[in-house]
């Protein structure tokens, strides 16, 4: 296998040096012990490809004439010179903590760890952190085995518990230190992956041989890079039984309204794919697409304009759509939880009274309106087959690229390739439904709703669709430069 970068990389699509989980365990293997030195990435730099130094000189960064950029993740041997072996099974010393808010298929990642370890590596010494980042400094351990998770991944939350906060860079790698861990497998969202961005620095700092990999989770699929974070579709699956139900309650009463409110912090995705599997729905709002309700054009007309053509509809809103109107309605001040996150109100409450007070004052015209919100009910269910082969997947990658010595990565796959990802890479922004996008359009197809959109709320969007259209691959630059 190449382990080089061709310097005469253009607009071919490159080959990389990757790790072949397909080759990773051999069942003739003595001890199942494995040496992974012949894995450490080179790169030959050019006048064509160069590496990226200055203020990444830390980070294996090579920018290509094409437009693509290749970056290679970090590894024990960047920093621990003269390593021969990266890690034997039977110095392995692993733990595995979740962090967060709940999701489905967290079990079945902790699952698949213990067993990939066990069973493909021959590794029998693996802790559970309980409680999240704080169990690590403030709570006790459980020691896990093939036989103590070996139906967990038919329940839903997470075992080993979890929360929100607590993160102590120094008293967590204090705690890593002192008890000989050397493996760290961190699942959780967006600000998790941030805290375990800030582990592996202080551990490389102190120069221990520690990987620390990363499971991003997260049920609003708003993690950047990946194609999508597992628990995604158990969800938008679950929240069908939401909105059918809403759908029969609206059918079955007179001008009826039925209002159903998804998950969706500052990510529309939830919403937006729930709403195009039902085909039920009639009006779908997220936080990327601003509405308002009074005057022409506006939410108020569309019900009202519904009700009269059919005498029932159905409302889809995640849970961060329409802040900017309650705060102002309201006039609140923001608040934050333990992870930093902003503390919302209740949309579907507020939107539900603003609905029944329109109404109110068109006496010719009575509504009933039900109103649903199956939040905590969709994000505790246990995975779907569909997000337990996707969770399989994302711990046994996780696996092999520790064992082959790899460290401050998260996994996921990027354009249906598995890949390993530098923690930096999915922090620095968030994934967010681009409503000028053909996934939008298609929603809006569907429901025959109006965007509520201005040409200024369009023409803004488009700019910030620019800004954060992450780097091109040179497969998709190739396939950009192709259709022009």
């Amino acid at each position: 296998m190449d382990s080089t970068i061709s310097s005469s990389a253009s607009l071919s699509i490159p080959k990389f040096r990757c790790f072949d989980p397909t080759y990773a365990y051999s069942p003739t293997a003595a001890n199942h012990r494995r040496s992974f030195s012949n894995f450490s990435p080179t790169f030959k730099s050019s006048s064509r490809v160069n590496m990226v130094d200055s203020e990444n000189s830390e980070r294996k960064i090579v920018n290509g004439d094409a437009g693509y950029v290749l970056e290679d993740v970090p590894h024990l041997s960047d920093y621990i010179p003269d390593l021969p072996v990266y890690f034997e099974s039977d110095e392995v010393y692993a733990c595995i903590v979740t962090c967060g808010g709940l999701c489905p298929g967290l079990n079945t990642v902790i699952r698949e760890i213990v067993c990939g370890l066990h069973y493909m590596y021959g590794v029998n010494n693996v802790l559970g952190i309980e409680g999240g980042y704080r169990g690590f400094y403030a709570r006790n351990t459980i020691p896990l085995t093939p036989k103590v998770v070996n139906d967990i991944h038919k329940r839903g939350g997470t075992i080993l518990g979890t929360s929100r906060g607590g993160h102590n860079t120094s008293k967590i790698v204090d705690s890593i230190q002192d008890r000989g861990i050397n493996q760290v497998y961190i699942i959780g969202g967006d600000g998790t992956q941030k805290g375990a961005s800030v582990i592996f620095e202080e551990i490389r700092r102190r120069g221990l041989k520690v990987a620390v990999a990363g499971i991003p989770k997260t049920i609003d699929n708003d993690i950047p890079v990946i194609d999508k974070s597992f628990g995604f579709d158990t969800a938008v699956e679950e929240a069908q039984r939401a909105i059918n139900a809403a759908h029969v309650e609206s059918e079955s009463f007179d001008n009826c309204i039925g209002v159903v409110k998804l998950m969706g912090r500052y990510s529309g995705f939830i919403a937006m794919y729930a709403t195009l599997a039902s085909r039920d729905v009639d009006c779908c709002l997220i936080p990327e697409s601003p509405f308002y309700l009074e005057g022409p054009g506006g939410l108020f007309e569309f019900i009202e304009k519904r009700l009269n053509e059919q005498g029932h509809m159905v409302i889809v809103i995640a849970e961060g759509a329409g802040q900017d109107l309650l705060n102002e309605c309201m006039r609140t001040m923001e608040q934050q939880d333990a992870s930093g996150n902003k503390l919302l109100l209740d949309v579907g409450l507020w939107i539900s009274q603003k609905i029944k007070e329109h109404f109110a004052k068109r006496p010719k015209m009575p509504i009933n309106l039900k109103y649903i919100d199956p939040t905590y009910m969709i994000r505790a269910i246990p995975s779907n087959a569909s997000d337990n082969v996707y969770c399989t997947l994302l711990a046994h990658s996780a696996i092999h690229g520790a064992m082959a010595g790899y460290t401050g990565f998260t996994v996921g796959p990027v354009n249906g390739r598995h890949a390993y990802i530098p923690f930096h890479r999915v922090t620095e922004r968030q994934n967010k439904v681009v409503i000028t996008d053909r996934m939008w359009a298609r929603l809006l197809s569907s429901t025959n709703q109006p965007s509520f959109l201005d040409l200024k709320d369009i023409s803004r969007s488009k700019i910030e669709e620019v800004s954060e259209t992450p780097l091109l691959s040179a497969e998709n630059h190739a396939q950009e430069l192709a259709t022009k």
